[in-house]
């Protein structure tokens, strides 16, 4: 039996909406109250979901339900042989701390097979509610706070691909080192 099969934790894969699908393009709505029953098997649905399309964050819309609600993995985290924390947030939101933005490559379950280079906010402060409705905070920094605004942009019905600057730093994922090579390049002819 395959080791992420809904049979062994009771536990449902979710067919991950794709480019395309009206679900990626609307506003989510609030969840509330998240310690409903059916918020909870959400929950655990994404997270088997997540982790056996091999992804660090995912918005509910992606697996097809419009509600303010994202996983998003920490992997600076991850410390003595533990495995870096998830984060269940539910009605997230996401405030810049400063106007520091750096760009770096993203890909999406929703879009796979793709990276385009993407300009975030290096930091930010989060906020939401926990899984059991407990309000939580925090500030990321670096990789987290990109999947952070990653997975928010799904709730507003925002793809990366309308975030990049220049189309031409899309790739295929087989592509990607040779598009890398040439943008460092261009950059050092421009020194």
């Amino acid at each position: 039996m395959p080791r992420h099969s809904p049979y062994i934790r009771g536990m449902t894969l979710r067919k991950i909406a794709r480019l395309g699908h009206p679900v990626l393009l609307a506003r989510a709505e609030p969840v509330g109250d998240p310690t409903r029953p059916e918020m909870a098997r959400l929950i655990e649905d994404m997270l088997e979901t997540m982790q056996d399309a091999g992804g660090v964050g995912l918005a509910a819309p992606q697996v097809h339900e419009s509600v303010r609600l994202i996983l998003a993995v920490d992997p600076a985290s991850a410390a003595d042989g533990n495995p870096p924390t998830c984060h269940v947030l539910v009605d997230p939101v996401l405030e810049p701390v400063d106007g520091d933005m750096g760009d770096g490559f993203e890909g999406c379950l929703s879009i796979p097979g793709l990276r385009g280079l993407v300009p975030r906010h290096r930091r930010l402060r989060w906020r939401a509610l926990d899984r059991d409705g407990a309000p939580v905070e925090g500030l990321a920094e670096g990789f987290f706070a990109r999947v952070l605004q990653h997975e928010v942009d799904h709730l507003d019905g925002v793809l990366y691909l309308s975030r990049m600057t220049d189309l031409r730093q899309l790739a295929f994922d087989r592509e990607l080192p040779l598009l890398q090579a040439w943008r460092s390049r261009m950059e050092e002819a421009q020194e």
